[in-house]
């Protein structure tokens, strides 16, 4: 059976404000922690989280048994952008921020929200807020663990006094996941409420930000990618065939995330006030 629920924003009763948004946004966000972080869709995200914990753990054991020649913070660099950055960040951040609504939609329970005399933008505030606190504590956390464990295990393996590892770039390293999870996570939650099927074009995207070191300057500004390698704070080269471009400066590249989520989220806004769920089409 076909349930139909218009997205038509209702008069609401009670005398709307700052302060009932607030309230509103607060509640919204412990209860979607909870889905979040204990919900049955939680394993695949702390799986994903803790695959680079475990490969540093990996490292750290291996050279204490074995020992290794190689060190140096462009080891952790490398393995940073290429693994926790560009999949484990990014698919998490998919995983978490595409069932936002997705998830409510397969569940046929979202349309309790809509009964609820709630305007649609705080709705997707509170979601988009309990998504992105939820990234910054599992992918956030990732990073800064790896981060050491890895760190320890050049330490030990090399006898030069520059592999040691330092609180500037853990926090450096760290805060460029959690801008990732901005990013990112602005852009999934908005293919969740556009697409029926969000994985191929998020799959399309992370095509597209894989190949950024490849793109004109121009069309390198159209990605997160391009933003978070100005902040990182080991930068990574591209590689011989990477086409040159000016580094954004930082006071640019955090601006532009900020502007980049908005834009995402007003739109997302937009489209959950003109949305109708129709269950029996999923």
């Amino acid at each position: 059976m076909s349930a139909r629920h218009q997205a038509r924003e209702p008069d609401l009763s009670l005398p709307a404000g700052p302060s009932l948004w607030i309230r509103q946004v607060r509640g919204i966000l412990r209860i979607e922690l909870r889905k979040t972080l204990f919900g049955r869709r939680s394993l695949l995200v702390y799986l994903i989280a803790g695959a680079p914990m475990g490969l540093s753990a990996l490292i750290l054991v291996l050279t204490l048994i074995f020992g290794d020649d190689s060190g140096g913070g462009d080891v952790f660099a490398s393995f940073y952008f290429h693994f926790l950055l560009m999949m484990v960040t990014f698919f998490g951040a998919a995983s978490i921020f595409m069932n936002l609504f997705r998830g409510e939609i397969l569940d046929r329970c979202l349309h309790y929200y809509f009964l609820v005399p709630l305007r649609r933008s705080v709705l997707v505030t509170g979601k988009f807020l309990a998504g992105l606190l939820s990234g910054w504590i599992l992918f956030g956390g990732a990073t800064f663990v790896s981060y050491w464990l890895t760190m320890t295990a050049l330490s030990l393996s090399s006898k030069g006094p520059s592999t040691g590892g330092s609180w500037g770039q853990a926090l450096g390293f760290t805060g460029t996941t959690m801008l990732a999870c901005l990013g990112y996570g602005a852009i999934f939650l908005l293919i969740g409420l556009l697409f029926r099927n969000p994985f191929i074009p998020a799959i399309m995207i992370w095509g597209w930000e894989s190949i950024n070191f490849l793109l004109p300057p121009v069309l390198k500004k159209i990605s997160v990618v391009h933003y978070l390698r100005s902040i990182v704070p080991i930068p990574v080269p591209m590689g011989p065939f990477a086409l040159l471009a000016e580094p954004t400066p930082l006071y640019f590249s955090l601006p532009g995330l900020l502007l980049l989520a908005t834009a995402a989220l007003l739109l997302a806004s937009w489209r959950i006030r003109h949305m109708e769920i129709s269950y029996g089409n999923e």
